[in-house]
Parts: structure tokens; C-alpha cells; sequence
């Protein structure tokens, strides 16, 4: 199984911002039915772009600092990060295929 790192405020720029390949971020809340939803289809992307985009999650509600500097006003949301920007967005519980499409456009793919 790919590894799906958990990141928070204090780890956000090392795990993320100084990553050398590519990373998608789930911002998410225990509380959210849509994000528990994509949660499954999150995991099997982490699978399918193992060695090609780093995967992580942040807790909203442990969280603020980070969430509010890019703007998140709903969950779940979806970053995808590339040399330290963020490159491509993603709200709300969307399907394995777009999801999957959005990604191979954001590397390049």
C-alpha cells in the first residue's frame, strides 16, 4: 500500500513545499461525509502514481494556518503541489477519473 503522509501546519512546508516530486494534498475533516467518500479513491491513486506524486492528507480542524493560506473554504479540497506551488485544485467528492486526469495534467502526464 502507498503511503499517504500526514501533514500539519508545522510540517506542511518540509512534506509539501520542499518535496521534489509532485504532491496532492487532501485537506479533510473527521466530520465530513463527502471527504470520508473520496478518501477510498484518494488511496487508490496513491497506488496507481506510486514514485510519480507524493500523497498527504491535513486534518482541517487541527489545522488552521495552512488551509487558510490557500484559501480552503470547503472540504474536501484537493491540492496538487509542483516545485513548491500550488498548480491544480480540486473541491468536492468528484470521480476517479476526473480526479485521475487532473493529476496526470498537473505532471505533465
Amino acid at each position: 500500500m502507498a503511503e499517504i503522509v500526514d501533514v500539519t501546519d508545522s510540517s506542511f512546508d518540509e512534506e509539501v513545499l520542499e518535496s521534489e516530486m509532485p504532491v496532492l494534498v487532501d485537506f479533510w475533516a473527521g466530520w465530513c461525509a463527502p471527504c470520508k467518500m473520496i478518501a477510498p479513491i484518494v488511496e487508490e491513486l496513491a497506488e496507481e502514481f506510486a514514485g510519480q506524486v507524493k500523497f498527504s492528507k491535513m486534518d482541517v480542524d487541527s489545522n488552521s494556518t495552512t488551509p487558510s493560506k490557500y484559501g480552503i473554504r470547503g472540504i474536501p479540497a484537493l491540492l496538487i503541489f509542483d516545485g513548491g506551488s500550488p498548480v491544480d485544485q480540486i473541491v468536492g467528492a468528484v470521480p476517479k477519473s476526473l480526479l485521475k486526469s487532473r493529476i496526470e495534467s498537473a505532471i505533465g502526464n
